[in-house]
């Protein structure tokens, strides 16, 4: 019988986590951390395919899916790390991969830097640390948000034209081979919209955040450093077709990580909708060879 999943609610500094688990906690912990602007529903197919073999914990991060936080919660990437890494002391989980895809690559990576004993080997699906990995001309227009420090008419462009239904969609489809749409669910992308980017204050929470993503540019220096010294086991397994996190991130982790695997699938930004069986035996022929 395969392993059921469960859904549960832990309380970290007022901020309610919502997160799914799956598998026997007695196997080695895989964490999935997802990206904009989803939630843990992205891993509902793909978390059960690794279960047989390891602990899955898929948590909403704060802003998005279920998790709630306090009306004076500062959306920045530390915090988001902070509120990740106060649920893992919590469940006292102590040692564990990471599954880092768009935004949960620089939580994950803070987590890493925080406790890099801790994280025993990282999947980074189009999950970037690099910076020849943000795709032109996506990051265009964020970037001119952080050009002109926060302007507002940065803010109120990117609410126009990046938090919307239309766009949300594109995410789902641009670089995904034509026949390979039919797999792609609909409901997806309309739950990301309405659940995560709908309404002034998912708005305000969603751009602060485009806002804070310069940080973590700030930051790919001690994560290099962090490769370099630790040498983590390390998969870039890739959608090639990203237009948002596009292949040369993936090819840039062998500059810093001897051993790195990467791999590329034909898909784009949410890869797991259409590859999903064929990232999973990737990750777990991958994780077979860790030691946790």
């Amino acid at each position: 019988m395969a392993p059921s999943k469960t859904h549960h609610f832990a309380t970290i500094d007022d901020t309610s986590i919502h997160y799914f688990e799956i598998g026997d906690p007695n196997l080695p912990t895989v964490l999935l951390l997802h990206g904009f602007p989803s939630s843990s529903t992205q891993y509902r197919n793909f978390a059960p395919l690794l279960a047989d073999k390891y602990h899955i914990i898929a948590p909403d991060l704060p802003g998005f899916g279920l998790t709630k936080t306090p009306s004076d919660y500062i959306f920045t990437f530390d915090n988001l790390a902070k509120t990740m890494s106060g649920l893992l002391q919590l469940l006292k989980i102590t040692k564990y991969a990471i599954y880092i895809f768009d935004y949960g690559a620089p939580v994950g990576l803070r987590l890493a830097l925080e406790s890099p004993d801790s994280v025993k080997a990282i999947i980074s699906q189009n999950g970037n640390a690099y910076e020849e990995g943000l795709g032109h001309p996506f990051w265009d227009p964020i970037e001119k948000l952080w050009n002109t420090n926060n302007s507002q008419e940065a803010r109120d462009w990117l609410r126009d034209n990046y938090l919307t239904l239309a766009a949300t969609e594109m995410q789902y489809s641009a670089g995904f081979p034509k026949e390979d749409l039919k797999l792609v669910d609909p409901s997806q992308w309309n739950l990301d919209f309405t659940q995560n980017q709908a309404g002034r204050e998912n708005q305000e929470r969603q751009i602060d955040l485009f806002y804070d993503y310069r940080t973590n540019l700030s930051l790919y220096p001690k994560v290099h450093a962090y490769f370099r010294e630790k040498q983590p086991p390390v998969l870039a397994i890739w959608g090639k077709g990203d237009p948002i996190f596009v292949p040369p991130g993936a090819e840039a982790f062998k500059t810093d990580l001897k051993d790195a695997q990467v791999q590329f699938v034909d898909a784009g930004h949410f890869a797991l909708e259409t590859k999903g069986g064929e990232i999973a035996e990737a990750v777990l022929k991958f994780l077979g060879n860790v030691s946790f």
